[in-house]
């Protein structure tokens, strides 16, 4: 049924394109289209104002309205004075050891001062002995401090970069609540005023890149043979009446599959009612409108 459908569909726009013209025939007919997005919300909360009126043109990244920031900007506050506190723990290595090391220096001169005395026969080997074991202690000790020391700055580390992720996170989706144009483009439909509840993925509005059209038309299989990607075709626009204008268009894609599923058994008529979709890029000077019918000569 849906194809018996799209079959009268296509000769209806045929039948309009001839008629359009006078009667000349176009190799390939079908509707003027556009890159259309739906922008949705990317957070939850009041719509605290938004401005995207249909018609309205956009540039992107042009934010047009803002989403209530209040409790993920205290959330960040309070993220960011952890951090400060993470950071004010972190201990100073050197100044933590610099006491052991102080003593180990201390030690090692009484240990040389003793060598000599023992040189001159005025020391015993164990007050030698008494200064090398003390410095064995001193430097155990100074070992066990900057371990200690290592793993709690360490620790620390981990927790502040784990607080400073949280920070990004809020960033972001404080970055969110501002709405925002994903693209160059015009507003064709608005699906919420300001004052509403937005909640994340509600439809908010719709916005087309008009400047740059596509005609999606169909070929068929014969003349699939005589066209590739990068063409330059002749594109007309459709109003009735004999009223048209001409474009220069280049074909940007051409479909991989018939629209049709053939029958196990055909005749070379049936064969002829397969058709492949294009499409043709046109550049919009401002009558071309999405929907509006259309024709292409290929050469």
């Amino acid at each position: 049924m849906k194809s018996i459908q799209f079959l009268g569909g296509l000769f209806s726009i045929a039948l309009l394109a001839a008629c359009g013209r006078g009667g000349e025939e176009y190799d390939a007919t079908g509707t003027f289209e556009a890159t259309e997005v739906t922008v949705s919300a990317e957070a939850a909360g009041r719509l605290l104002s938004f401005e995207a009126e249909e018609g309205t043109v956009l540039q992107a990244d042009a934010q047009v309205g803002l989403i209530d920031t209040v409790q993920l900007a205290l959330k960040k506050l309070q993220l960011e004075a952890s951090m400060k506190s993470v950071q004010s723990q972190r201990p100073d290595l050197n100044k933590q050891v610099a006491a052991t090391k102080q003593q180990i220096a201390t030690a090692e001169r009484e240990k040389r001062r003793v060598e000599n005395l023992l040189k001159a026969g005025a020391a015993n080997q164990k007050q030698l002995d008494d200064w090398n074991s003390e410095i064995a202690v001193l430097r155990k000790q100074l070992g066990a401090q900057t371990s200690s020391l290592q793993n709690s700055l360490q620790s620390l580390t981990e927790q502040g970069s784990s607080v400073a992720i949280e920070v990004a996170q809020m960033a972001d989706q404080l970055e969110k609540c501002h709405i925002k144009s994903p693209i160059d483009g015009t507003v064709l439909a608005k699906y919420a005023e300001a004052g509403e509840l937005a909640s994340v993925g509600k439809p908010l509005f719709k916005i087309a890149d008009v400047e740059h059209m596509f005609l999606r038309a169909y070929i068929t299989s014969a003349q699939l043979a005589d066209v590739k990607v990068g063409d330059k075709v002749k594109v007309f626009s459709d109003y009735g009446d004999n009223i048209g204008k001409e474009y220069p268009g280049t074909i940007t894609w051409i479909s991989a599959r018939a629209e049709f599923t053939p029958k196990t058994i055909q005749t070379k008529d049936e064969r002829a009612d397969q058709v492949y979709a294009v499409k043709i890029a046109v550049k919009n000077d401002g009558s071309l409108k999405i929907g509006m019918y259309g024709g292409v000569k290929l050469k």
